[in-house]
């Protein structure tokens, strides 16, 4: 399957990254093929398709396709040995994308389209520079991350510049988080926060809430670490 070996290549480390933070993935590559089977599921689409180069599963946002039809799987992200536990499937390679053309719902952004898509990386990253929380509880976004096996399930307090927000997605709002400390080549410069309230990009929050560790939502949302139901005061 010369297609899947190629893109797998090209996303060999940060498709082994997604497995646990798909959040995370970059996205970018165009799958084409011929449907030939059909799973829908609450939210999703499973496809398998026959390419130029041989078969392979995709997933997208819930949509009306038909077997035969020929589809475009956009901003491909690869994941390896995905479980879908509506289906009690383990998928060992799986393209998670947008679907092209009319049949395709809205993006992730929009809260009804494929959750990965859009969430690759942040929207605004600039400059970053924001002061630490104060107080008790309190800590840059680089302690969290790098510290989660301590504060696993205790309060923090944590001030950071929205660098990415995806609305209304599972009853929550999925709110990414940057204050300058921390690092690219490990991660630990970008923390991802749930919470009921709203917020936009380049908004500076003070986030409080629970570090939460191994977080498993299911149907590919699972998370190293992160702040559950946050309350956020702008």
């Amino acid at each position: 399957m010369k297609l899947l070996l190629a893109i797998c290549l090209a996303l060999t480390v940060a498709s082994a990254y997604a497995a646990d933070n798909p959040a995370a993935a970059p996205a970018g590559a165009v799958v084409k093929g011929t449907v030939l089977e059909v799973k829908d599921v609450p939210s999703y689409t499973y496809l398998r398709l026959k390419t130029k180069d041989g078969e392979t599963w995709a997933a997208v946002g819930s949509a009306p396709v038909k077997v035969g039809t020929e589809v475009t799987v956009q901003n491909a992200t690869v994941m390896n040995n995905f479980k879908s536990k509506t289906l009690d499937k383990t998928f060992t390679t799986i393209v998670f994308g947008d679907l092209a053309g009319a049949q395709g719902n809205a993006p992730a952004s929009g809260g009804t389209g494929n959750p990965h898509a859009g969430m690759s990386k942040p929207v605004d990253v600039g400059d970053v520079r924001v002061a630490k929380a104060t107080g008790a509880n309190a800590k840059t976004v680089a302690e969290v991350v790098t510290k989660s096996g301590e504060l696993k399930d205790k309060p923090v307090l944590v001030r950071g510049k929205v660098v990415k927000y995806n609305g209304g997605i599972m009853g929550k709002n999925w709110i990414h988080l940057r204050d300058g400390s921390g690092s690219d080549k490990d991660n630990s410069n970008d923390i991802l926060v749930t919470s009921a309230n709203q917020a936009a990009v380049g908004d500076v929050v003070l986030v409080e809430g629970v570090v939460r560790t191994d977080k498993d939502f299911g149907s590919g949302y699972a998370y190293k670490v992160m702040i559950e139901d946050a309350k956020l005061k702008k």
